[in-house]
């Protein structure tokens, strides 16, 4: 099949000692899983390569011994970077233990490096990583003491502090395709994932070093469609056939169709959640799913969330998105992490971060080790074992509004849900809501200066962060505020006006998510300030679906104003505002009789064009609607008239 097929054993002998080697995967998905067997053979059958230097964005294991545990061998690695580490035990034992110099970096920065890396810049600029331990003021990343160099710089342009994240030459890149044809042309139609392949070959071939990649099976030269390859074979110099054990489409699933969007998979197909602590807080996440809005679900307990989304009929409500590049559709869990069903499309991984780090996420649900009073949030590293931030840093520091899901105590906790009510059958071991957190990677005084929500959601409670901290917002019904919550906690957290949890949360059945979600709460979105004659509508997420919608909007407003003989100014949030066709004459009607009845001036904002543009049709057939994209460009119209 031409002179890039090699076997692993002799793809291992291209790599030399003091190298630097590249990994492409994301958990069990897209691992070159016979090339680094046939690596760790060679070591252990000659004591070569030695001192390699690591460089992976997302932890590629099992928990065990697949993926990067196969490298974790004395001698063979002496340097590795990475961006998770919680399913590489071997290689994260070494590094606690102080015999290989180690370092933890976001993912989505070691993603994005790769680009950097291949277009000769010198590094990456970002602001992801600001305060959290990977800031040089906190340690710049560095596991342990024998590592001593400094990848990430502070540096400051126009006035603001942002990270540099030094740029690397690679030598080495083990990739992982579907298909191989004779001159190298690599294409993926049978993974789960893109990753970042074509970036990280690139920066391999233009640092001068290798690319070589494992497939499932070979192909003659030019029968790939062009649009179907995703790493050029000029820039491939092996290719290796795998043996069919090792090139599972995860660690969990020898091949799904639905992961690499062969088939579509009906809902009914797929298992509910039962009843337990865990759908509790997957469905108290799930009441924060904001309608038409784009969400990122993290590793461990926010997976449920998706699950909730699916029993209750909102998926497609909503676009849910896992950091390796799935955009809609149901994220898998466990070892098929980072896979999805019914996905809507996979881009690359860099890709995804970008979309992260810009500020597009509306929502993201994450998980929670530990928490201390001022909210911030440690998932990295505690005692003996070392997680790793993966892309935490990035989709928390980011997003605009984080959720951190977990139990409440950990180790050996068991509950139990019985007639709405939550009973604790045995406490956990471990607190996680304590004085003092091992390592920041959520730092939240700064999500809260940079105008970030946040809310913690367990079992049992409920906390939102404020300017102060933590502050105790909801309680489970069934649990003791003192004997189950603040006995358990290794601080006081403010005590705001504590709501009993949604008795919904607790019922069997199912509870209602779509009412929930696109319930017009009207008490809740209209709010009047008499002293100021400002009306404020916050119709963020609000999906108006009938005429009964309209009329309890024109009640609302016109009940709250009853008091007052004077006009008033008015704001109103249109952010993912969904006004269902046929509906929108009524709509601008009953505008135009508020406007004519009760209203001074009125100004509207919305961060989408698209709705801007609908709205602007809609609302000009009777008045000038006045449509900003931020709130302060609204607010800044109405002080100019008044």
């Amino acid at each position: 099949m031409g002179p890039k097929v090699v076997s692993a054993q002799d793809a291992a002998l291209l790599i030399r000692s003091g190298e630097t080697l590249a990994t492409s995967g994301f958990v069990g998905i897209g691992v070159p899983e016979q090339l680094l067997v046939g690596l760790e053979q060679r070591f252990l059958d000659s004591g070569e390569p030695r001192d390699l230097s690591l460089l992976f964005a997302a932890g590629q294991g099992d928990g065990k011994s697949r993926g990067l545990n196969r490298l974790a061998h004395d001698g063979l690695v002496r340097r590795a970077i990475g961006g998770h580490w919680g399913l590489i035990p071997k290689l994260g034992q070494l590094a606690l233990a102080n015999r290989i110099e180690a370092y933890n970096l976001p993912q989505g920065v070691i993603s994005q490096l790769y680009r950097e890396i291949a277009a000769g810049r010198p590094g990456l600029i970002t602001k992801v990583g600001l305060g959290s331990f990977v800031d040089p003021a906190e340690g710049g990343g560095k596991i342990n003491d024998i590592t001593t160099q400094d990848l990430v710089r502070e540096m400051e342009i126009d006035g603001t502090r942002f990270l540099f994240y030094a740029a690397l030459p690679i030598d080495v890149v083990f990739l992982r395709a579907t298909t191989a044809d004779e001159t190298g042309n690599l294409s993926m139609e049978r993974e789960a994932l893109v990753l970042d392949n074509l970036a990280m070959a690139t920066a391999a071939r233009n640092s001068g070093g290798l690319v070589i990649a494992q497939v499932e099976r070979l192909a003659a030269r030019g029968s790939l469609p062009a649009k179907a390859v995703t790493v050029p074979g000029a820039l491939v110099d092996a290719v290796v056939v795998a043996e069919a054990e090792h090139h599972c489409q995860t660690f969990a699933t020898g091949y799904s169709p639905a992961f690499s969007g062969e088939v579509r998979v009906p809902p009914a197909q797929r298992t509910r959640l039962p009843l337990d602590a865990r759908k509790v807080i997957a469905r108290r996440c799930a009441m924060e799913l904001p309608p038409n809005g784009i969400v990122n679900l993290g590793i461990g307990m926010p997976e449920g969330v998706a699950a909730v989304a699916r029993e209750e009929g909102v998926l497609d409500a909503i676009t849910l998105t896992a950091e390796p590049g799935i955009l809609g559709g149901e994220p898998a869990a466990g070892l098929d992490f980072g896979a999805a069903v019914n996905t809507e499309a996979v881009i690359p991984q860099s890709a995804q971060f970008d979309l992260y780090d810009g500020g597009g996420l509306d929502l993201a649900c994450l998980g929670m080790a530990e928490a201390n009073a001022a909210g911030d949030v440690n998932v990295s590293r505690f005692g003996s074992r070392l997680a790793g931030a993966g892309g935490f840093i990035n989709i928390s520091q980011n997003a605009r509004k984080v959720i951190f899901a977990g139990t409440f105590t950990a180790g050996g906790l068991s509950m139990e849900v019985a007639e709405g009510r939550l009973i604790v059958a045995e406490e956990g071991r471990a607190a996680k809501f304590v004085s003092e957190i091992e390592q920041v990677t959520f730092k939240a005084a700064q999500a809260w200066q940079s105008g970030r929500a946040a809310l913690y959601v367990t079992e049992r409670a409920v906390f939102r962060l404020t300017e102060r901290g933590l502050e105790l917002s909801e309680i489970a019904p069934g649990i003791d505020l003192e004997r189950d919550v603040l006995a358990r906690m290794g601080f006081e957290p403010r005590l705001g006006s504590i709501k009993t949890m949604d008795q919904r949360l607790f019922q069997k059945e199912d509870m209602g998510l779509e009412e929930i979600l696109y319930d017009l709460r009207m008490e809740d979105r209209i709010a009047l300030d008499p002293a100021t004659r400002r009306l404020f509508l916050n119709f963020d997420g609000m999906r108006v679906r009938a005429r009964s919608d309209i009329q309890r909007i024109k009640e609302e407003v016109e009940r709250q104003l009853a008091p007052l003989d004077q006009r008033v100014d008015v704001i109103v949030s249109y952010n993912r505002f969904d006004l269902a066709s046929g509906l929108e004459r009524a709509y601008a009607e009953m505008v135009q009789t508020l406007e004519e009845k009760h209203y001074r001036h009125i100004s509207r904002y919305s961060t989408s064009a698209f709705l801007r543009l609908k709205l602007n049709r809609t609302l000009t057939r009777q008045q000038t609607p006045h449509l900003f994209e931020t709130r302060e460009a609204a607010q800044s119209f109405l002080a100019e008239r008044t």
